[in-house]
């Protein structure tokens, strides 16, 4: 899965803002990153050693983000993202959808297929944006819709890159429930599909989730959530032949809405 930016951010990045940037605010959400990078909870120690900053100034940031409630001390004195976060990354989920939609019409008009976004939260598949197709005959998953990701195009594709044991972890806790005959329903089986992603680039829905349906999916590179778009239509007009056409519109959109995301936008 795509990793933050904090990853990445050496300690040179971290003593030197930007150009107009404030320090301790940047500084702020820097700490903010690594402790989603580490899993949500880390000591001070950690945060000191990966960012390279010491530790008086560290403690002091937190001590802010503590008050302000984006961050909280747990009993064992570490410190884990705190419930502010939660209406912040709602809100950011939806406005993602929002940005998406251009690209999504964009594949609507190249492939003629209904086109989807969708992000992993916790377990599963959350869909944020779809544009239908212009056929009569067309798929309709409704934004906001939550699926399990072993049986769906989305879901293999955010999943690719994830490691084998954590795969596994995540299916031992939603269950395989087959959805038609064709949903994959062993852990081997699934990471057998996520190898053939890997592979091939790009990842299919082939009557997994719906019987007569059809999903080409891939993911959004470097994107500062897990995200993927999709395109889904009938099997009879999602044909092997149809599919190698698609999958190259499918994967330089990723990479537009990737640049896209990555964009600061228009200067203040």
């Amino acid at each position: 899965m795509p990793t933050s930016s904090a990853s990445t951010t050496d300690a040179a990045k971290s003593s030197a803002p930007a150009s107009g940037g404030v320090q301790s605010l940047e500084r702020a959400f820097d700490l903010l990153e690594r402790m989603a990078d580490a899993g949500g909870e880390v000591g001070l120690s950690e945060l000191s050693a990966s960012s390279g900053l010491p530790l008086p100034t560290i403690h002091r940031l937190m001590r802010t983000l503590v008050a302000c409630g984006y961050v909280r001390q747990q009993p064992n004195r570490r410190y884990a993202l705190g419930p502010r976060l939660i209406r912040l990354g709602e809100s950011a989920s939806r406005l993602l959808g929002t940005w998406a939609r251009p690209y999504l019409a964009r594949l609507v008009e190249e492939t003629g297929e209904t086109a989807n976004m969708a992000l992993l939260d916790g377990d599963e598949v959350v869909y944020v944006a779809q544009v239908p197709s212009k056929h009569s005959m067309r798929m309709f998953t409704e934004v906001g819709r939550r699926v399990l990701p072993h049986s769906t195009g989305v879901g293999k594709a955010l999943l690719a890159h994830t490691p084998p044991d954590e795969v596994r972890a995540l299916l031992a806790r939603t269950g395989m429930p087959a959805a038609t005959e064709k949903t994959i329903t062993t852990p081997d089986g699934f990471l057998d599909a996520l190898e053939e992603v890997r592979r091939a680039g790009y990842a299919v829905d082939d009557n997994e989730q719906e019987i007569g349906v059809r999903c080409l999916a891939v993911s959004v590179p470097d994107s500062p959530t897990a995200a993927a778009i999709s395109i889904s239509g009938p099997a009879g007009r999602v044909t092997d032949e149809a599919t190698r056409l698609i999958v190259p519109v499918l994967q330089q959109v990723a990479t537009e809405l990737s640049t896209a995301l990555a964009s600061s936008g228009p200067s203040a």
